[in-house]
């Protein structure tokens, strides 16, 4: 057996120090044994899905900051369990990370359920300006209260959400009586009541065979997740009422981001925070791109007269909104905060 004397092993071991250095990788960090989270998805992973696309440019930023000191472990397309249950598997730890969108976190946080009543963003600049500020940290602060759970970030969805359907759908009497599949919160329910339609909950894993055997009628959501999951094959109709520019959230429950190291903690937020930045550039591009797919896969897309929409906006600002507002106390001032951030 070769052996080397301590000058050769001393010798081997800065050079290798100074190539991680040249990297730029921290030397703490290549000196830590490596620390892997797993992050769930409710989406698939392609280029046309908000989430991955988020991930994606979390793990590049990741690798560029700290190697592979901190790794991410992805589980696209429900693979780790329908989304309400993966809140309960981040709550107690069994999953570190999940992204969605922040309906689902309402049922156990009832606060978040403001941000799906329809019409309360103009567009997601705005939605950003709020929740970059202080709705968003007020809104984490009730998250870790109830759950001990934390919003790492908010990003954008690839678009407003509007209405898809089998048949066409062109106005607020069309609508009335259309079976709709909506998340299971109090926000996405009401919202649908009051322009007429029948809000059904499904789990977004089930929502492609629902409409197929026509259990519902339709479904709302964006144009980049209807083109990822293919769900043009069931429905070739959308009302675009863009009701709700609806915010991709991040959230990492306490023991997941108790595994990451105290000395990588500012990259893995700076990373997070990039992240952010990176997708919603992306987002608008990837919107139109998607609509344009769409009608290319022969959707046909009906705008909602400005008429109809402020007049939904207006009954929903005076009877959900303020409903809301005095059921849980605390979002008041958020829904003012909001009024606030508009450009």
């Amino acid at each position: 057996m070769t052996s080397i004397t301590r000058r050769q092993f001393v010798q081997a071991a800065a050079s290798a120090a100074s190539v991680a250095a040249a990297a730029g990788w921290p030397l703490a960090a290549q000196a830590q044994a490596s620390v892997s989270l797993r992050l769930s998805s409710s989406m698939v992973a392609d280029e046309n899905a908000a989430h991955y696309v988020w991930f994606q440019r979390l793990q590049a930023n990741l690798k560029a900051a700290v190697g592979d000191s901190l790794k991410l472990d992805y589980f696209p397309n429900n693979q780790l369990g329908k989304e309400a249950d993966v809140v309960q598997q981040v709550k107690v730890g069994s999953i570190d990370m999940m992204i969605t969108g922040s309906s689902i976190w309402a049922t156990v946080a009832p606060e978040l359920g403001m941000l799906d009543l329809g019409y309360l963003f103009d567009d997601y600049g705005h939605a950003a300006r709020a929740l970059d500020s202080s709705v968003g940290a007020s809104l984490n602060q009730m998250l870790q209260k109830r759950t001990g759970c934390s919003i790492l970030t908010w990003a954008s969805h690839f678009g407003a959400r509007s209405v898809y359907t089998k048949a066409p759908v062109k106005s607020l009497a069309d609508i009335k009586g259309v079976k709709l599949r909506v998340l299971p919160t109090p926000a996405f329910i009401e919202t649908f009541k009051t322009m007429g339609a029948v809000p059904t909950p499904i789990p977004f894993g089930e929502l492609y065979m629902a409409v197929q055997t026509g259990v519902v009628d339709g479904f709302e959501h964006d144009a980049g997740t209807v083109l990822a999951s293919k769900f043009n094959e069931v429905v070739k109709s959308c009302w675009q009422t863009e009701h709700l520019f609806s915010p991709m959230v991040v959230v990492i429950g306490k023991r997941g981001m108790d595994k990451i190291p105290a000395n990588l903690r500012p990259a893995f937020l700076k990373a997070v925070a990039d992240a952010t930045q990176q997708q919603r550039s992306i987002a608008a591009d990837k919107s139109r791109a998607a609509v344009e797919e769409l009608k290319r896969l022969g959707m046909s897309f009906h705008p909602m007269a400005a008429t109809e929409r402020n007049a939904v906006r207006k009954q929903m600002e005076s009877s959900l909104w303020a409903g809301f507002a005095k059921q849980h106390p605390a979002t008041a001032p958020l829904f003012s905060a909001i009024s606030s951030a508009r450009g």
